[in-house]
């Protein structure tokens, strides 16, 4: 399969530019080289109903947070998904994700609230997850507060976020969390072994290859006893029945592909509704670069779909 010649079009620039693999850079480098990449090549931020920040505060740390309300959304509490950034659990924030969750809004007519979770190394596995569970449980609480449904809460995120939306949709199901009706997950990271045949082809020239996959894992794991751990590797979940109906989008020129494949295959064996997205011409990260790559906009507007629909459902 032949790579979108959008997708093509960003190689080049990063070649042209002289970028340097994140492999060569520290993880405050690389936050700041993410966050110009995303500025650069994400499109102009569509305007919604409604933004604000917001900030879960907690014994010795506070969670940020960024709350958004779509555009002609109906009037009154609207369903709600809770959005994990992606990055690698190492860079990424509320800001390289902002143009994704107003798309989201939008399209969903729904609610999206922005999770900030602290960011490995300064703090390892498992504090992006914990972050995300007191943020889960603090947004059901403030759900009136909020005018949102408590309801219809879902989760998602894309790469790392989507690590951390499946392992939230589990510990709602084992009732460790207010219950949730869909996890949407965005090319997600479901398995820190890298044993997916999808890891042995040559990705060099992609901003996600193998090193860059094990340089996030080494800063965010505290040692490979964490890879068996299923809050790090999702597939090694000793149950997934009960789950949440999914989205689970995968790109063809991506490592994580794999994993992601089997994942949406166990759901299913499983009895969990799943709808599997693959976009065999899209590489890894493509979602947040939309102002070139223009498929972004017809997966985001796929996924608001399913969003839409497990909303009514609910």
């Amino acid at each position: 399969m032949r790579l979108d010649p959008d997708a093509e079009r960003v190689l080049e620039l990063f070649r042209t530019s002289g970028r340097p693999p994140i492999t060569a850079l520290t993880p405050g480098e690389a936050r700041e080289v993410y966050r110009a990449s995303c500025h650069l090549l994400g499109p102009e931020p569509p305007a919604v109903a409604h933004v604000r920040d917001l900030i879960a505060r907690g014994s010795g740390y506070d969670i940020p947070m960024r709350f958004y309300r779509g555009k002609d959304s109906a009037d009154g509490p609207l369903p709600a998904i809770i959005f994990m950034h992606g990055g690698g659990f190492c860079i990424g924030d509320r800001d390289t994700h902002d143009t994704i969750c107003r798309k989201l809004a939008n399209a969903s007519h729904c609610a999206v609230v922005s999770v900030d979770y602290r960011l490995a190394p300064e703090h390892k596995f498992p504090a992006a997850i914990e972050d995300c569970a007191r943020a889960v449980a603090w947004i059901e609480k403030q759900a009136s507060a909020l005018a949102i449904d408590s309801e219809r809460l879902a989760v998602g995120g894309d790469s790392a976020g989507g690590n951390l939306a499946a392992v939230l949709s589990h510990m709602a199901r084992d009732g460790a969390l207010p219950p949730i009706c869909f996890q949407l997950l965005l090319y997600p990271s479901l398995e820190m072994s890298m044993r997916h045949p999808s890891f042995q082809t040559d990705y060099t020239r992609f901003p996600l290859n193998r090193d860059a996959v094990r340089y996030f894992h080494n800063h965010y794991l505290r040692n490979e006893d964490d890879q068996a751990d299923w809050r790090a590797s999702p597939l090694r979940a000793k149950s997934f029945r009960g789950l949440c109906p999914a989205f689970i989008l995968t790109a063809g020129f991506d490592p994580l592909r794999d994993e992601a494949s089997e994942y949406a295959g166990i759901l299913e064996e499983n009895g969990v509704s799943v709808t599997w997205l693959h976009m065999s011409d899209q590489m890894h990260g493509f979602l947040t670069m939309g102002r070139i790559i223009r498929a972004a906009d017809t997966a985001l507007d796929l996924a608001a779909v399913a969003l839409r629909r497990a909303f009514r459902k609910s």
